[in-house]
């Protein structure tokens, strides 16, 4: 009888089963169809990373009382490219965006220049917004000339907030962020525009860091809620601490 030790037996599967227990939809997007007219989640190339359909969706849900146009500019401006500016710039405007709204300003149907806020999060209710986990999510740099495949990329409103990296059981996590998130930073840094919180793991042990941080600046995680609640250093115990509704609205 074979025994399968693969990263994906042993620490990804048990990682995708424990979003979905936390309420995120989930979705293996090895074979997902990219397209203008016929796309699995609404990307029309590998570039994007942003889900329209979810964005759109969300904003209209958080922003009743806004018409179409209101939320076509905020969109247009949350994936706006931002491939002139280095990736701390990129990121630390858009998470202006999202803590604080975007401005836009439109004719209404009367004619009149008017300046609205569209939500883009609801910090205040997090089941109000939308979660989903994409396993095997390609992703094309912007030269055409790199595809990658990163492990898992956590959704909240169709923005790809959580960047999880994992290795073996028995593989050194500094590994992952020496090699694969360095490279990765490098190769589609469109997808770091929106990032929030990077997770590196072998399933057993697992850091949390910024994408901007350095290795020494990845810390454990053993807390669970927001009581303190302390556990083991493990995937499962950082996952439910920062990836959960609640820990999401606390730790972006």
């Amino acid at each position: 009888m074979s025994t399968d030790y693969s990263e994906d037996k042993l620490v990804e599967q048990p990682a995708i089963a424990l979003f979905s227990q936390i309420g995120y939809d989930t979705a293996n997007c090895f074979y997902e169809k990219v397209s203008s007219s016929d796309s699995t989640l609404g990307r029309e190339t590998t570039e994007e990373v942003v889900l329209v359909p979810k964005l759109r969706s969300a904003l209209q849900k958080l922003n009743p009382d806004l018409d179409s146009e209101a939320i076509n500019l905020a969109i247009e401006e949350l994936t706006r490219d931002r491939g002139a500016m280095s990736l701390v710039q990129a990121n630390r405007e858009v998470y202006k965006l999202l803590k604080d709204g975007v401005k836009v300003a439109f004719e209404n149907d009367e004619g009149e220049e008017t300046d609205e806020t569209v939500r883009i999060i609801d910090w205040n209710d997090p089941e109000n917004n939308d979660f989903f986990l994409a396993s095997q999510f390609w992703i094309t740099s912007p030269s055409g000339i790199y595809k990658k495949r990163p492990d898992l990329i956590g959704f909240v409103n169709g923005l790809p907030l959580i960047f999880i990296e994992l290795k073996k059981s028995h593989g050194k996590i500094e590994h992952a962020y020496k090699h694969n998130l360095k490279d990765y930073k490098t190769t589609i840094p469109q997808v770091f525009w929106y990032n929030a919180l990077v997770i590196l793991s072998n399933g057993s042990r697992a850091k949390v860091g910024s994408m901007t941080a350095g290795w020494e600046h990845f810390a454990d995680w053993k807390r669970i809620n927001s009581e303190g609640e302390q556990g083991v250093i493990s995937l499962e115990t950082l996952i439910r601490g920062t990836c959960g509704k609640q820990g999401m609205q606390q730790n972006v």
